[in-house]
């Protein structure tokens, strides 16, 4: 059967999926909540209930978030947390009890989950549209009321921080600049000891423990549905959520221009769309109206690409062992060698870090590995579809490519054999830029600008 067979077919089973509420608590400074969803048929009623626990430390303030903002905040990661378990059946309507949505705010939620599911669909398959992938329906409850909270944000900064050079350079040029918690979902090898090498202890760092509902593992291990969901939306509620715990007016992420260009060319499907600035922009307008008009969500490194990001990056050498980027290898806490994710590291990381050193930090020189040449195809445009991965441009990868052909004699044996210089931008053009579509307040785009010029 086909995915789209499957697709049809389970949305006639399936009739609605339903958010059906959320219960959290606080106990000896610990926050948890748990979220109740299922999706129905004729016969059958499958239960979901994800959850989620923040570990307590002496910088949370749970008692004094105003009951209603707290209700609205938990809502809020309910909604995003549910098209994870929509994707197994897509049930043509999704209804939401807690409280009500107004139509612009269905229009909105319908715009991220179809953008954000937009790789599920082309990969799996599935022709369908906007108009007709979903319908919400919700109870006549109304939101808790946003409004202006004076006096319980501070000039704070929260930095999301995954383990990657990205958020490494952000934490490193704020860290000394503004009082800053980094914040890590899940942690692993990689988070911890980036933190670490900040300066920072556990004790000084947020953290959240999500747990999957295993029902939906084990689905997705029978065949139902499956596939990539905006990762980066679901952190952005949880962001906020803990701005208004730590007081933290700032929330900085670290999603850098290049995340904009669609994955598939010519059309509205990037795998990094919550990424993208049209998704910070979206949800900046979201939260304003309804949830807070004080709190500050934005990525530091927006008006920067992917080439610049990685000559910050090599400054600060003391992350070069602990950093990891790659997918593939996170359960091991590993670079794979073998993934779109590290060869574009590895390519974006070569006009300012040695081959020599580059194969330290990945354990072999992936240049001489003729296996990912495809994965070269894909990532400099040789083929019209990029990896879905967090990547940057065609054009930085080009950039990247002519450096080490201009500068490495030993290319025989290796994926650039063969491969032709372009005339497309270089490296030193890339480095020399500043995209202005950005959110930074204006102390957050001063430090960026010193760290550049620095």
């Amino acid at each position: 059967m086909s995915n789209q067979a499957k697709y049809d077919s389970l949305r006639e089973k399936f009739e609605f999926f339903c958010f059906q509420g959320y219960n959290y608590s606080v106990e000896n400074g610990e926050f948890s909540a748990k979220f109740d969803f299922f999706i129905s048929s004729d016969d059958e009623k499958i239960e979901f209930h994800p959850c989620f626990r923040i570990p307590a430390r002496p910088f949370y303030h749970w008692n004094e978030i105003p009951k209603p903002l707290l209700e609205n905040l938990i809502f809020h990661i309910g909604m995003i947390e549910l098209v994870s378990y929509w994707k197994i059946a897509c049930p043509k309507t999704v209804i939401i009890k807690p409280f009500s949505l107004d139509e612009e705010q269905i229009r909105w939620w319908k715009k991220l989950y179809f953008n954000g599911l937009g790789e599920f669909f082309y990969v799996n398959g599935i022709e369908t549209s906007i108009d007709e992938f979903m319908h919400i329906e919700t109870e006549i409850s109304p939101l808790p009321a946003v409004g202006r909270n004076d006096g319980i944000l501070h000039e704070q900064t929260l930095i999301p921080v995954g383990g990657g050079k990205d958020s490494v350079v952000t934490l490193e040029m704020l860290k000394n600049r503004v009082p800053a918690i980094p914040l890590i979902i899940n942690p692993r090898g990689a988070t911890n000891e980036c933190v670490a090498a900040a300066g920072y202890t556990e004790e000084q760092t947020a953290i959240i423990k999500r747990t999957l509902d295993p029902t939906m593992l084990k689905m997705n291990a029978e065949g139902y549905l499956n596939g990539h969901t905006p990762f980066s939306a679901m952190l952005a509620f949880y962001t906020v959520l803990l701005g208004f715990a730590t007081k933290s007016k700032y929330i900085a992420l670290s999603n850098e221009s290049s995340a904009n260009e669609p994955t598939v060319p010519d059309t509205e499907i990037n795998h990094q769309y919550s990424k993208s600035v049209a998704f910070e922009n979206d949800f900046r307008h979201y939260v304003e109206k309804y949830i807070n008009v004080d709190i500050q969500y934005f990525s530091f490194l927006r008006p920067l690409n992917e080439l610049q990001i990685a000559k910050l990056f090599s400054r600060s050498k003391e992350y070069r062992p602990v950093f990891k980027s790659c997918n593939a290898g996170s359960k091991t806490d590993s670079w794979c060698g073998k993934c779109p994710k590290c060869l574009f590291t590895w390519l974006a990381l070569s006009p300012f870090v040695s081959r020599k050193e580059l194969t330290e930090i990945f354990g072999k020189d992936l240049l001489s590995d003729n296996s990912l040449r495809p994965i070269l195809d894909q990532l400099d445009g040789s083929v019209d579809v990029k990896p879905f991965e967090c990547v940057g441009t065609v054009g930085e990868v080009r950039a990247c490519v002519n450096k080490i052909l201009q500068t490495d004699d030993n290319l025989k044996d290796t994926i650039l054999n063969g491969v032709a210089k372009t005339d497309d931008m270089t490296v030193e053009d890339y480095v020399a830029q500043f995209d202005d579509g950005n959110n930074l307040p204006k102390l957050f785009e001063n430090i960026l600008k010193e760290g550049l010029n620095g």
